[in-house]
Order: C-alpha cells, then sequence, then structure tokens
C-alpha cells in the first residue's frame, strides 16, 4: 500500500542559532509538536539527523533520507551560525491524520503562531505526494515536489490538502475537513 510523503519547508525570521527569544520560542513549541505528532495514528516516520545537532542541517548525516536540500527561492545561509529555516520530511498512511494531526492540538497552536517565527515567501510551505511502499523519500524529491507544486500548482505527483489526490491519481477530499487557505 502506497504512503504519503509530506516535505514541509519555511524560512525563519532568525537563525536556528540565535539564542534570542524568538529561536528559544520556536525549539520549545517544535519539540513538543514532534513529540506529539510522532504519536499521532496515521504516523509512520520523519527524517532524523544521525547526530541530532541543531543547526547542522546541511551537513548532518539523514541516513536513508539523502543529503539535506532546500529549494532555490532560500537566500538565507547554510552554515550552523546563519541556517534560518525548518524543514521536515515525513512518511504517514494517508490524508486524514496528517489534517488532524496539522490543525489540531499543538501543532495548530503552533500554526496560530507561524507568522512570528515565519517570513512571508510567497512559495508553498508544504507538499504531499504518494510513495510506494518500503520507498524512503529523500530530501531532493521533497525540494523538487515543493518547486513543481510552486511552478505549476497542485498535481497527482505534487499537491496540498486543497487540492489531494488519492494514490491512483484522482482528485479526492477530507470528508468533513476544509483546511484554512
Amino acid at each position: 500500500m502506497p504512503h504519503l510523503a509530506l516535505y514541509t519547508f519555511g524560512v525563519l525570521k532568525s537563525p536556528l542559532a540565535d539564542p534570542g527569544p524568538l529561536t528559544r520560542e520556536f525549539y520549545d513549541v517544535g519539540e513538543g509538536v514532534y513529540r506529539k505528532i510522532s504519536q499521532h495514528p496515521g504516523y509512520l516516520a520523519h527524517a532524523e539527523a544521525a547526530d541530532g545537532d541543531r543547526g547542522a542541517l546541511f551537513e548532518a548525516d539523514w541516513g536513508a533520507w539523502g543529503e539535506f536540500a532546500v529549494p532555490t527561492w532560500y537566500g538565507k545561509g547554510q552554515t550552523v551560525e546563519t541556517t534560518a529555516l525548518a524543514a521536515t520530511l515525513s512518511l504517514w498512511t494517508d490524508l486524514r491524520p496528517v489534517f488532524e494531526a496539522v490543525y489540531t492540538g499543538l501543532h495548530r497552536e503552533a500554526l496560530n503562531r507561524r507568522y512570528g517565527w515565519f517570513e512571508r515567501t510567497g512559495h508553498p510551505n508544504y507538499v504531499f505526494w504518494w510513495v510506494s511502499d518500503g520507498v524512503t523519500p529523500t530530501w531532493r524529491d521533497g525540494v523538487s515536489q515543493l518547486e513543481h507544486l510552486h511552478d505549476h500548482g497542485s498535481a497527482p505527483h505534487a499537491f496540498t490538502f486543497h487540492d489531494s489526490f488519492a494514490p491512483d491519481g484522482t482528485p479526492t477530499r477530507i470528508k468533513g475537513a476544509v483546511p484554512e487557505a
């Protein structure tokens, strides 16, 4: 059975290494969100660096998730001192569990605060695509899908909650759920 890959990407207002309250708040909230989401029904896995070092995204060993990559529109630094981004790559069983994880609880609360942490770039900040069972998506896959979504809109291989697709490529909706625009 196919699994749903999700790549998220946002440009932070401050570098990850910034000791200020904004970065500390982002980390504190993020750790709780990750813990909660990893326990959510339908969650399968997410990319984690082998050393778990904050900010060393570009130098980290991501194992089967591949070399860390970012969209072409990211123009901030790539060193531990200058990296100002948040990105996730995860696998799920289906759209509904992701929707419920994203739009409820701690993650919903974090979404309500996102404009304090993230710049508004005019680019999509997440993308879904289906992968075959046993396939681990890579960071490069996520970037490619996100850039395709930005350039061409939703398609069966790069889509959003609003314009989503089933594993067979047919358009689908999550019954009873309408995410915020």
